[in-house]
């Protein structure tokens, strides 16, 4: 009697303590909903400011971080020789990496030993509507190589972009006039668009009219102007949305039946937050993917005109990894898989991953399956190749302050 009793108390305890959590948590969010939204937390430096495009370093002043499964990782102090660059895609916004201190990509790289660094595509305007492929897989990732190499003080370069930003960094080092780019990891990034999924069954749809269209008229989408083509953020999202039109409402009831965790409803919200403010499409970018990919399927014979230079991606000879989702239904595996037939590559691997096209580089099990293994894979990649010492960079210098003042707001460490 007395063991029933207690188990009903402590049951009792249980539903009050939850019942406290979920009146204030529905409170926060309700009216206070920007306490909850945990993206963006991880120190950086600006290393390079452009318009709209810019480069972060990244700099962990604490000794250890937090994983997504509870544990912790102590900060390898001893970096590896060879730079990251990590490049989002476009039309999100650069929390993308940084979305959960638990679920952080660049928190876990930097903490992994590399240098890590971040492009931030900024947020694009409608004067931007002009920007194509070229300004962004030429010019300005060239630009953001350009300051990754100056800030670290070291050549050889390792990229790694997921969707869009696996493209951009294939797109450029396609076009041949980099021969430092060591490594390149790419995470569900479109290749062959008859492949199957969403945006192959969308690209084969507008294939035939487009066909017509151009045989029979002289109407050519290149000629719009590029303004009329510019799609505002809000389309972004309700397109990505509109990919899977039942997890929005069914995340309502998560929210809902969880209200009572707090994790859970930071982490919900913060995602809304992020799925809820994606950023603008440039006019002249919509107009090359849909002439270029969608309606001419360059890619899938390794070439795509920009600007007048040739993107030839047999000229890739970088180390390469590709990723694919095994649930994603934009970005399919059979998209994904075409660029490992394509590169002149030696080293080279192709690999798949559990999620879809978000949940594969940012779901539960990313940390474990992409993360980990893009960063072992990068590690015996990273080396040297030059026995004499680094000299000292600018990189070096921001850990060392980031980690200095991390001492001194902390005497304990």
């Amino acid at each position: 009697m007395s063991s029933l009793f207690n188990r009903l108390r402590a049951q009792g305890l249980l539903l009050n303590q939850r019942a406290l959590a979920i009146a204030d948590n529905a409170f926060d969010w309700l009216f206070l909903r920007e306490i909850l939204i945990k993206s963006g937390l991880t120190p950086f430096n600006v290393v390079y400011k452009g318009d709209p495009m810019s480069v972060r370093f990244y700099a962990l002043p604490e000794p250890q971080i937090e994983l997504a499964d509870g544990g912790v990782m102590r900060v390898q102090r001893k970096l590896h020789p060879v730079p990251l660059l990590l490049v989002p895609p476009l039309g999100v916004t650069t929390d993308t990496f940084d979305l959960l201190p638990r679920r952080s990509l660049v928190r876990y790289l930097a903490a992994r030993g590399f240098r890590t660094y971040l492009v931030d595509w900024g947020t694009p305007e409608r004067r931007h509507a002009h920007l194509g492929l070229k300004d962004y897989a030429d010019a300005m990732m060239g630009e953001a190589i350009a300051a990754v190499r100056e800030h670290s003080g070291v050549k050889d370069i390792s990229l790694m972009g997921w969707c869009m930003g696996g493209l951009l960094c294939l797109l450029h080092t396609g076009l041949g006039g980099d021969r430092h780019i060591r490594n390149l990891i790419t995470v569900a990034s479109p290749i062959d668009l008859r492949g199957g999924g969403i945006v192959a069954r969308a690209a084969t749809a507008l294939n035939t009219p487009a066909r017509l269209v151009r045989k029979f008229t002289i109407f050519r989408l290149h000629n719009l102007a590029p303004i009329k083509l510019h799609a505002p953020g809000w389309l972004t999202t309700l397109a990505f949305k509109l990919t899977d039109p039942l997890a929005s409402i069914t995340t309502y009831w998560d929210l809902i039946t969880r209200l009572w965790d707090r994790e859970f409803v930071e982490s919900y919200s913060t995602t809304a937050d992020y799925l809820n403010n994606m950023l603008d499409y440039p006019g002249g970018v919509i107009q090359d993917l849909v002439v270029k990919m969608a309606v001419d399927n360059s890619l899938v014979a390794g070439q795509l005109e920009l600007g007048g230079k040739l993107v030839r991606l047999d000229r890739i000879k970088a180390n390469l990894l590709a990723y694919a989702g095994a649930g994603d239904s934009l970005v399919p595996p059979e998209i994904a898989r075409r660029i490992v037939d394509i590169v002149a590559s030696k080293d080279k691997q192709f690999r798949i991953a559990p999620g879809g096209h978000m949940g594969v580089i940012l779901g539960a099990a990313a940390q474990e399956e992409v993360w980990a293994g893009a960063a072992d894979w990068l590690v015996p990649r990273s080396k040297s190749r030059s026995r004499a010492a680094a000299r000292p960079s600018q990189a070096d210098a921001d850990l060392r302050a980031a980690r200095r003042q991390r001492e001194a707001d902390d005497p304990t460490l």
